[in-house]
């Protein structure tokens, strides 16, 4: 069986011989069947995941068919974000092509500066392309290629009426080419209209998505989420990216984590660009290890050290898990995927496994035991053989601790402890069971208001004697109730934090061994003083939810 080269796609000797230097040997499937049929004029849909090779695949037929004697603009590629299209401009400048990115949250300066000194590829996001050409500054009357890449994600983010625009400026009689890495209805519709007779090239979820990426799943109550990706996170090393839906978890969460000791960092479409890729640039160079953000925030991303990626919770839209888990595995690198899944949740994990034609395997959440040990081994094989600062003091030390009577193992435990600082709540095993239609059953023995029936089972409502001036949160307080009060995390319900105080639900009552405990811990150095709560229910006191 022989082995398919640049060559034999008919590239000119130009780009074999940039292709030769850049060091790519062997096309992938995308560049093998897209390449021929646009260099030979033809419209294309391309359904393909990310880190396919699929900026090459239009790259390269793209400037094969540009007029180095025109200096106008004669190929638009729309990227959705603005990390896309800086690392799609990237990839074709290196191929050789005159182009610039324009992007959204960077200033209009530099960009119509570099339009007006000539340019010939434009790569940008929708917003910021038709607020050039309404000023003037973006002509597309020259136009002969047009590219809509991660076609999907565009329309998802509601970019159809900025690409219907984008398209009736450009002329009619031109090339087009669509790449997605789903094919929703829509999808469809775009390439029906704007495409003319179009040749569609598939790559199988199989070959890329599958192939590089070890995908695993873990069933958490929404109370043990924050305590289940801590442990992970602390028994791996390399990058990770923790994907959210929301930018306030982006926000809260990377904090969290950070207080916890880890090298983390949120990003979300808010962070301003040139913060997001000194962001970026952290996470490549190993300054930084997490990064928490949502779907809009990390398309585009492509860093070598992100090993893992953890959906937080699963994206609303089900296409977009391809993208998430391709921010890892990318290139034929090996990756993993770690989707937290609540007990309701079941349909959405085979909705997953449809989409992309695999199952998941249910993931190891490791214990907190297993954490301290990890920790403490590191730790220990870290210590090496240098000068011990200090080692006179410190030996003094040890020896009037022996004198006091404690043992030199029990000081070397004591010491390893207060170094690890591991800080897990919670029980040992925070995974937990499908929930299934017979449970509901077993608890629905009454006629309760069913808007209700997601609190029917807290009955108990007890309340502490800390609250938001005291810097506490709802994962801090689930964390210690259960943990002091040996509880499942399914035995808490909602947490309302107020200025002096919170107040928790609970299913079950607490006993008064359990009262004591619990009272004696301490949050934020804080007693938590619980006792049950004498006042009126919290409908309307704008408490906290734990996320």
């Amino acid at each position: 069986m022989t082995t398919t080269t640049f060559y034999d796609l008919g590239l000119p000797e130009s780009l074999i011989s940039v292709v030769d230097k850049l060091g790519f040997e062997h096309p992938t499937d995308i560049q093998t069947a897209a390449i021929p049929v646009l260099l030979e004029g033809r419209d294309v849909v391309g359904i393909a995941q990310t880190g396919t090779g699929k900026t090459a695949a239009f790259g390269l037929p793209l400037i094969a068919r540009l007029d180095k004697n025109l200096a106008e603009v004669q190929a638009l590629v729309l990227a959705p974000t603005r990390e896309l299209a800086l690392q799609t401009a990237a990839a074709m400048e290196s191929f050789g092509a005159d182009v610039i990115a324009v992007y959204g949250g960077s200033p209009y300066g530099p960009q119509l500066r570099a339009l007006k000194e000539g340019t010939q590829v434009v790569v940008g996001t929708p917003g910021r392309v038709i607020d050039l050409i309404k000023k003037g500054a973006l002509r597309l009357d020259h136009v002969h290629t047009f590219v809509l890449d991660e076609a999907d994600e565009m329309l998802r983010m509601g970019f159809a009426e900025d690409v219907e625009l984008i398209a009736a400026d450009i002329p009619e009689h031109r090339l087009t080419a669509l790449f997605s890495a789903t094919m929703p209805r829509a999808i469809a519709r775009v390439a029906d209209t704007h495409l003319h007779n179009p040749v569609r090239l598939e790559v199988s979820v199989q070959s890329t998505t599958v192939d590089t990426i070890h995908q695993t799943y873990a069933v958490v109550s929404p109370h043990w989420r924050f305590e289940a990706l801590s442990r992970v996170l602390a028994v791996r090393e390399g990058g990770t990216i923790v994907f959210v839906r929301t930018r306030q978890n982006a926000e809260e969460i990377s904090l969290d984590l950070a207080a916890r000791g880890f090298k983390a960092a949120g990003i979300s479409g808010d962070v301003p660009q040139r913060d997001r890729e000194r962001l970026v640039e952290r996470l490549r160079g190993g300054s930084l290890d997490v990064l928490v953000a949502t779907d809009v925030a990390a398309r585009g991303l492509d860093v070598e050290r992100i090993s893992l990626v953890v959906n937080y919770e699963p994206p609303r839209e089900t296409e977009a898990y391809v993208h998430r888990v391709g921010r890892t595995g990318r290139a034929g690198r090996d990756g993993e995927s770690l989707t937290f899944f609540t007990p309701r949740e079941r349909h959405r994990l085979r909705q997953i496994e449809n989409l992309t034609g695999t199952r998941m395997e249910r993931a190891h959440i490791p214990s907190g035991a297993d954490v301290a040990r990890f920790i403490a081994q590191r730790k220990l094989s870290a210590t090496g053989n240098g000068a011990i600062p200090f080692e006179e003091v410190l030996r003094d030390a040890i020896t009037d601790a022996v004198h006091a009577g404690q043992g030199l193992e029990e000081i070397a435990l004591r010491l390893l402890a207060t170094s690890i600082g591991a800080d897990a709540q919670g029980p040992a095993e925070l995974t937990e069971d499908w929930w299934t239609p017979g449970d509901k059953k077993k608890r629905s023995g009454n006629k309760r208001d069913p808007r209700r029936d997601e609190d029917s089972s807290f009955h108990h409502r007890y309340r502490l004697e800390v609250g938001k001036r005291d810097g506490v949160s709802p994962g801090a307080i689930v964390g210690t109730i259960t943990g002091e009060g040996n509880l499942r995390g399914s035995s808490v319900g909602k947490v309302h934090i107020f200025p002096s105080f919170s107040l928790v639900e609970l299913s079950e009552n607490l006993s008064s061994s359990q009262v004591k405990k619990i009272g004696r811990a301490t949050i934020k150095g804080r007693k938590l003083r619980i006792s049950v709560d004498q006042g009126a229910a919290p409908r309307n006191r704008g408490g906290r939810k734990f996320r």
